[in-house]
Order: C-alpha cells, then sequence, then structure tokens
C-alpha cells in the first residue's frame, strides 16, 4: 500500500499531530495528505508544508486511498453520513481515532462494510513517542501492515483485540495524565528538599524517562531494575515502603479501575 494518498478529517489538536508526525517522520509526502476542516485557517502551517487543505470532506475522500477520522463523538454520525456514498470498499480503507466508537457502531451509520480499523493513540503523539493501540475488521494483510507501519511513525505501536480498547484508553491515553501527576508530585518533593523549580523538573521527568527506556529496550519487569537500586536499610527502600505505606500503588491502581468504569458505564 505504498504511496497511498490520505486524508485526515479534523484537523484538531489530534488530526494536526498526526498530519506533523507523519510528514516529519517521512511516512508520506505532503502533497499526498489533505486535512480537512471547517476553519481552515488554523491549518495554516500545514498547508504552509504542501499539505492540501480542503473544506470538503466528500470531496476529499473521493481524492484518497486512507481516510483517517480524528473527530468528536459526537459528530461521527453527520460525518460519517456525509461521506458514506464516496466511501468504496474496494478502494478506501478507513481508520478511527475517536473514543468510544466500535467498529460495529460505524458499520451501522455507514451501511456498508470497509477495511475498518480503530486506533487508540496518546497526546505524545504529537511528538512521534504515541502508544497508539490498534484493531480492525475486514483487513486484507497488506493494509494492516501500512496501518502499523504508519503509526510506529508515531511511536509503538501494538494489536489488540476490540473488547481492550476502553482499557487501553484508561492505560494508554489516561495513563499519560497519570505519569504527569507523578512527574508533578516528585518536583514538588524535589523542591521541598532544596532543589528549584526548573532543575527539579528536569531531573524528575529525565528519570522517568529513563526510566521506562530501561523497561523498553531491556524488555525486563519493574521489580527488576527496582532490586538494583534498593540496597539493605537504603534511602531507597525507606521511600518505597513509606510510599506504600500511604496507599501510593493501590491509590494508583484504584484510579485506574474508577477511569476505566467511567467509560464503560459512563
Amino acid at each position: 500500500m505504498a504511496n497511498k494518498k490520505m486524508v485526515i478529517i479534523g484537523g484538531g489538536n489530534l488530526g494536526s499531530s498526526i498530519a506533523r508526525g507523519l510528514i516529519e517522520g517521512g511516512f508520506i509526502m505532503p502533497a499526498d495528505l489533505t486535512v480537512t476542516k471547517r476553519n481552515v485557517e488554523t491549518l495554516s502551517l500545514l498547508g504552509g508544508q504542501g499539505v492540501n487543505i480542503e473544506t470538503d470532506n466528500r470531496k476529499a475522500v473521493k481524492a484518497a486511498d486512507v481516510v483517517l477520522i480524528a473527530i468528536k463523538p459526537y459528530n461521527v454520525k453527520e460525518v460519517l453520513e456525509e461521506i458514506g456514498p464516496a466511501l468504496n470498499p474496494k478502494k478506501h480503507l478507513l481508520i478511527s481515532v475517536v473514543t468510544g466508537v466500535w467498529i460495529s457502531q460505524l458499520e451501522e451509520i455507514l451501511g456498508k462494510q470497509v477495511p475498518v480499523f480503530r486506533a487508540m493513540p496518546n497526546t505524545a503523539i504529537a511528538i512521534r513517542e504515541s502508544m497508539t493501540c490498534i484493531c480492525h475488521k475486514n483487513a486484507s494483510l497488506g493494509q494492516v501492515q501500512w496501518v502499523t507501519d504508519m503509526f510506529s511513525h508515531l511511536g509503538i505501536s501494538v494489536s489488540i483485540d476490540e473488547k481492550l480498547m476502553d482499557a487501553a484508553t484508561v492505560l494508554g491515553a489516561c495513563g499519560i495524565a497519570y505519569a504527569l501527576r507523578f512527574i508533578r508530585a516528585n518536583i514538588q518533593g524535589g523542591i521541598e528538599i532544596g532543589f528549584d523549580a526548573s532543575t527539579a523538573s528536569l531531573i524528575a521527568a529525565q528519570t522517568i524517562k529513563g526510566a521506562a527506556e530501561l523497561l523498553i529496550k531491556g524488555n525486563r519487569h519493574p521489580e527488576e531494575e527496582i532490586d538494583k537500586v534498593t540496597t539493605p536499610k537504603g534511602c531507597t527502600i525507606a521511600g518505597l515502603n513509606e510510599m506504600e505505606h500511604q496507599g501510593f500503588s493501590s491509590s494508583l491502581i484504584k484510579g485506574i479501575t474508577v477511569s476505566y468504569n467511567k467509560i464503560v458505564k459512563g
């Protein structure tokens, strides 16, 4: 599926971030990419890079091979009904990064079956460091590989069952906020023990980045790395034990389950 033309319907924060990441990563040429939005003035930077800017969704879809929708859930029905007549199951594949809208719902609105993907990236997609979970239906191996490659240019991607997509939203997308709150607490603690805010922020953020890379690149369990720095009667184990006494792990696990139940039960 090389050299396919792509349209991103919805040039908001997420859609624009995906567009910029794909161009900067060399996955697609600007001339092969179209981004649609009603207020196109906000897309002037993308336009300046050579990306096609369009207000007519159906026109953009007709000229594309890959259609990615990055819109609000309440706009899905209106937009899909608009572009549905232009979608050709033998030509197009559809990618949705819309939270909470299932493949079966997309098919019901369209009234036809097309190769369709659901993807759940997170906000780190803006710097091509997203964790993106993907599922699909009616797609060929070539199409699956193309979509996987696309999101791998924007970070790391993994294929999951659609039934886990709500859980992926919590762990991968909401998880950004959880990690940032932990970093913020680290910064506050750093200030209390003597650092200025700027230095504390740098140390805390880089330390978390390093910890994550140890797990990803070494394919290790967190406890393996924790054991390396918890010497007997040392300051690390004393701090860890105090955090656990205060409910650190249990509160984080509870927060994840509460977020998940909010998505599932509304």
